[in-house]
Order: structure tokens, then C-alpha cells, then sequence
């Protein structure tokens, strides 16, 4: 193993530390921007630095079918290939699959799907995510994962999660000992499954307790659960995991949520939300999202936000902003993005020195106070 997380403060449950990886430091509680085809969009590597991002994270299973793990490894791995010198995470390809339910078959082996590229049969096991994932040189791979459908049954999560679990030895084989005196690139995550069920939860943690991963995940949220099921869930698990070792919550989510999983432990995240929100004319600021398409801001000479010093807040109006979106300029959604994602990053740099300051609490009060007090993005 390389990577090494690092406990600096608590407030709480609340962790601020630093995950030490191949490629460099990651300052946490962090959030990910996604680079789906080792690209976040819009966005240039040294824009995306100079917001603050110590990773990002790359999508296995699209950059297995566009442009492929051989091609990518052939000319250097993802960093070289992407122009990215500081670390990076690539998911399994288990949730895509999972968003393919009417296109795969799944089987003890692994998924069948037929893929969105061209339609032709594609398989993906632990072995071929492990193959892909250590072609692409991420600092950070994770398991392939079933990831549990909501509402399941608990004989379904249970099967589901018993699958995971399998397939988690399986990755853990493939990534570590396969390679031989070869040195991995990085380092393996196992993903905690188990739907909505707590002795599911917890059987899930104690098999991946046993395989004895740097980091660990808790997967199989924000697939469409209500939000009191979601922190319920985390609030079961998270006491459970190893002090020692980085804490992920897989694909959330809005500003609110980051928040209130920072609170009860969780010190990685990801989501597309801050990038996608942004290519659809949606802004977050701190007292609420506006949607800069509307015609209230036809007219507006102010920023998106006048408590934010990113870019566009410093340079362009509302007005101008909501003209490029109306004209479909490209400029716009560059614009909206660098809003965006410096908000979700200066997001967290605050949550950092509120744990730090032992003020989470108040902080959290005070942020979640200003947002819901907005009134809802038409």
C-alpha cells in the first residue's frame, strides 16, 4: 500500500485530515470534480487547480469504450494522457452498470451490457475493472461493485451485497497480488453495500474489514432513497469504520448533503451536480440556486453571487451571463462552471477550518440556515 491518510483534527465525527497519495496530497474533507473521459468539462487541468481541486476522478467504464485502457496506458496513463499531475480516482464501472438495468445481465462472473457507444456485447468482471483501472494508473481504484437498487427487499440487498462481497476478493486479488513483483500504480477502496438494512451494512464492512483496504466507501446512496433512510444509513455505518483509513460517500450530491455527511464522518465525495447544474443555466449560491435562464436576470448588473470571488462573480453579470445562455455560447457554460465547482471547493475549504476552529456546528447551522431559507429555483 502507498497511500496513507493522515488525521489532523475532529470536531464531532467530523475529520479533518489528508490523504497522501501517489500523485500528491489530498487536503479533506474533499470533493472530486468528475472527469468522466478524463476530462472535467469545461474546465482546463490548471483552472481546475488553480480552484482548489486536489483530485478528480475518471470513469472507468466510459474510457474502457472511448478511447480504451490500452490506448490510454500505450501513450503514459490518465494523468499523462489528461495533463494532470496531481492524484486521481477511477470508479469501478459499477454504477454505470447499474444505470444500464434494462441493457445487462448479471451473473457471478461479472455484467453483460450492451453498450451506448455502438451496441455491440461488452464484459465487465472484477478482473477486467481491476485490468482497466491499473491501465489508466489512478491513484486510487475502487472495487467493482452490484450496486443496490432502491426500494429492494432484504433477501435482495442481501444477495446484492453478498455478490460485492465476493467480487471485493476477487479486485483485491487481481489488483494486488496478479501483479507480481510489479508495483500497482495506486491503491484499492472496497465499497460498503447493503441497501438500506443495518446487519447488511455491517456484515458488508466486517468482509472488508477482513481483505484489509487503504480506504473504504459507503456505496449504494442517492439512488433515488429519501434523505432521512440516506443519513439513517450513515449514521449506522460510518461510527464503524476504521479511524485510520479515508471514508468516501460515492455520488453525492448537493451542497446540503456534503454538509450534513461531513457532520457524521465522511471525508471524500463526488457528484457531476456542480458541472451539470452548470451546463443547465442552474448557479449555487450562498443563499440559494438560481436558475440565470429566467428573465429576472435579463437586466441584472450584479454577479451570480456577491459574496463569491471566483472568476465569473468578478467579472461578468447576471445579465451577460443569461445572454450566453440564451445565445448557446460555449463561454457561458465555462463561465458557470468555474461558479460552480469554485463553490463546491471553497465549500469544503471551509468545512476544513471550521472542524479545525472546533466551530462545524455552528458553521453548518448558519450555512444550511442561509440555503433553505431560499425560495425554490423555477
Amino acid at each position: 500500500m502507498t497511500l496513507r491518510y493522515e488525521l489532523i483534527a475532529t470536531d464531532g465525527a467530523a475529520r479533518r485530515g489528508r490523504v497522501h497519495a501517489t500523485h500528491g496530497t489530498i487536503e479533506t474533507p474533499a470533493f472530486m470534480p468528475v472527469g468522466t473521459y478524463g476530462t472535467v468539462k469545461a474546465m482546463t487541468p490548471e483552472e481546475l487547480e488553480g480552484l482548489g481541486a486536489d483530485i478528480v476522478l475518471g470513469n472507468t467504464f466510459h474510457l474502457m469504450l472511448r478511447p480504451g485502457a490500452d490506448l490510454i496506458d500505450e501513450l503514459g496513463g490518465l494523468h499523462r494522457f489528461m495533463h494532470w499531475s496531481r492524484p486521481i480516482l477511477t470508479d469501478s464501472g459499477g454504477f454505470q452498470v447499474f444505470s444500464l438495468a434494462k441493457m445487462r445481465k448479471i451473473t457471478e462472473e461479472g455484467v453483460r451490457f450492451r453498450s451506448p457507444v455502438d451496441g455491440s456485447e461488452v464484459r465487465l468482471t472484477p478482473e477486467d475493472s481491476m485490468a482497466v483501472q491499473l491501465a489508466l494508473r489512478s491513484d486510487i481504484a475502487m472495487a467493482f461493485d452490484d450496486c443496490t437498487a432502491w426500494p429492494a427487499t432484504h433477501a435482495e440487498a442481501e444477495a446484492s451485497m453478498q455478490r460485492s462481497m465476493r467480487w471485493a476478493v476477487r479486485c483485491r486479488d487481481r489488483y494486488y497480488r496478479d501483479a507480481g513483483e510489479k508495483p500497482t500504480p495506486g491503491d484499492l477502496f472496497g465499497i460498503v453495500q447493503g441497501g438500506m438494512y443495518a446487519d447488511l451494512r455491517r456484515a458488508s464492512l466486517d468482509a472488508l474489514l477482513q481483505l484489509d483496504l487503504p480506504g473504504l466507501a459507503v456505496g449504494g446512496l442517492a439512488v433515488g432513497e429519501p434523505e432521512p433512510e440516506r443519513l439513517r444509513v450513515l449514521e449506522e455505518t460510518v461510527p464503524l469504520m476504521p479511524v485510520d483509513r479515508p471514508r468516501y460517500l460515492m455520488g453525492v450530491g448537493r451542497p446540503e448533503d456534503i454538509v450534513a455527511a461531513v457532520l457524521r464522518g465522511i471525508d471524500m465525495f463526488d457528484c457531476v451536480m456542480p458541472t451539470r447544474h452548470a451546463r443547465n443555466g442552474r448557479l449555487f449560491t450562498a443563499t440559494g440556486d438560481i436558475n440565470i435562464r429566467n428573465a429576472a436576470h435579463q437586466r441584472d448588473p450584479g454577479p451570480i453571487d456577491p459574496e463569491c470571488a471566483c472568476y465569473t462573480c468578478r467579472n461578468y453579470s447576471r445579465a451577460y451571463l443569461r445572454h450566453l445562455e440564451r445565445c448557446n455560447e460555449i463561454l457561458g457554460a465555462r463561465l458557470n462552471t468555474i461558479h460552480n465547482l469554485h463553490f463546491y471547493l471553497d465549500l469544503m475549504r471551509r468545512l476544513r477550518e471550521a472542524i479545525e476552529g472546533g466551530r462545524l456546528e455552528a458553521f453548518a447551522r448558519d450555512f444550511l440556515a442561509r440555503r433553505q431559507s431560499a425560495p425554490p429555483v423555477a
